[in-house]
């Protein structure tokens, strides 16, 4: 049996396209989770508890490396500590407490605003060109967006508005954007040594909401059910999707790698309907191929540009 699970770990660890469907299919589960915590776990317990579970798992596996490199991380900490409350601490608040306002499937189909929302940023903050085609490509995604807001009623584009979930939602959209547009200039640490750095910093950063939670009396022991979705989200959306992640992008670049990000919404949709019970509508499918087709609009534009780009 063991050496059944080495060949399997093996054969997995050199396959990057399951590894990418699996991580994109833990990260659409995780916005299930954020529907099915309400009344199991307090959403500022869940983030602290999930860090602190992602910390006592990693710590102990990158130890020596992480020793190593600490000088390093403490000479970055700022740069660590801002990364970590936009990219993990801030989003996961804002995502987990979007789960007391909107659906499920709203979560996870408002996640394809962020690669829209990078492209926007490197262009505005990096100078990034910009291409016609990408142009088109973040206005479809935009589209799709929209179309949530309406619940596919044009009737109601005249008082336009989101609920506080869908708010939240696109504020958390926000703050992950930032934070992968800074993730090109990160200091020159191992990722698993990075990424710990980061586990940590985010744990510290949940601290003070957790305090304030408790302080408004809006804090309770998680039942079993909470326990058992922070575990869950502590191995699998923050732990194991992250290596696989980092695997993929070792067997076939970021470029590539990064495409497969567009099956979370599939995933969490699918998640939503099938786990939770929620209803998908029309508007649902419509702005899933929206935010797919701006997407795949935009790479095409990319694509395009780095193959005009190489030598001949």
């Amino acid at each position: 049996m063991r050496a059944f699970f080495g060949r399997a770990a093996r054969s997995l660890n050199e396959r990057a396209v399951l590894l990418l469907v699996l991580t994109s299919a833990m990260w659409g589960a995780n916005g299930v989770v954020s529907r099915a915590a309400v009344g199991a776990v307090a959403p500022m317990t869940l983030v602290a508890l999930r860090w602190l579970f992602v910390c006592a798992v990693l710590l102990p596996i990158v130890r020596a490396p992480f020793l190593t490199n600490l000088p390093e991380l403490r000479r970055n900490w700022r740069f660590l500590a801002a990364m970590a409350l936009c990219g993990f601490t801030g989003f996961n608040v804002l995502f987990y407490l979007a789960g007391y306002w909107t659906s499920a499937v709203n979560i996870t189909l408002l996640q394809g605003a962020i690669p829209p929302m990078v492209f926007a940023g490197a262009a505005l903050f990096k100078g990034e060109s910009v291409t016609p085609r990408q142009v088109a490509g973040m206005a479809v995604s935009f589209l799709g967006v929209g179309l949530i807001a309406t619940r596919g009623d044009l009737a109601h584009l005249g008082d336009l508005s989101f609920n506080l979930g869908d708010l939240m939602m696109l504020a958390a959209c926000a703050l992950y954007a930032g934070y992968t547009i800074a993730l090109r200039g990160r200091p020159h640490l191992p990722p698993l040594v990075f990424f710990a750095g980061m586990a940590v910093a985010a744990f510290a950063a949940s601290l003070p909401f957790l305090a304030a939670e408790m302080a408004m009396g809006r804090a309770y022991w998680p039942s079993g059910k909470g326990f058992a979705l922070v575990l869950f989200v502590a191995l699998a959306p923050s732990l194991l999707s992250q290596l696989f992640f980092m695997r993929a992008v070792e067997l076939i670049g970021p470029g590539r790698a990064g495409i497969f990000s567009n099956l979370t919404p599939l995933f969490g949709a699918f998640f939503a309907i099938v786990l939770l019970g929620e209803p998908f509508h029309l508007y649902h499918a419509g702005a899933m191929a929206l935010g797919l087709a701006g997407i795949a609009l935009a790479e095409s534009a990319k694509r395009r540009k780095v193959a005009k780009n190489e030598p001949s």
